[in-house]
């Protein structure tokens, strides 16, 4: 079974500024597609490629903000090499995303 990870980044006012940001990591590794789904949260995230079939990743930009720092989180689901297009196009029907139909 395909092992999944869920990766963060933290993106301050300052961060966006300078185009990059410092703060970034995993918050999972080697989990279930479940487990996966529940820790990159909902809202649709955007697929790494405009073809679905070959995204590689699942990001859901605003996954978290400190209305007082104005720091938004981000969060990506990451999809093994192993997964077949298809599979990737379930797991972006899982997630919320659009799917065109072929």
């Amino acid at each position: 079974m395909p092992k999944f990870s869920v990766t963060y980044e933290t993106w301050s006012p300052d961060d966006i500024a300078a185009g990059d940001t410092d703060t970034r990591g995993f918050i999972a590794q080697g989990v279930s597609l479940r487990d996966a789904i529940r820790e990159v949260g909902g809202f649709a995230p955007e697929p790494s490629a405009s073809r679905i079939s070959e995204a590689r990743w699942f990001t859901h930009h605003a996954y978290d903000e400190d209305y007082r720092t104005g720091a938004v989180e981000a969060r990506s689901l990451h999809v093994p090499d192993s997964v077949t297009d298809a599979s990737r196009r379930r797991i972006a029907r899982l997630l919320g995303c659009r799917v065109p139909r072929i």
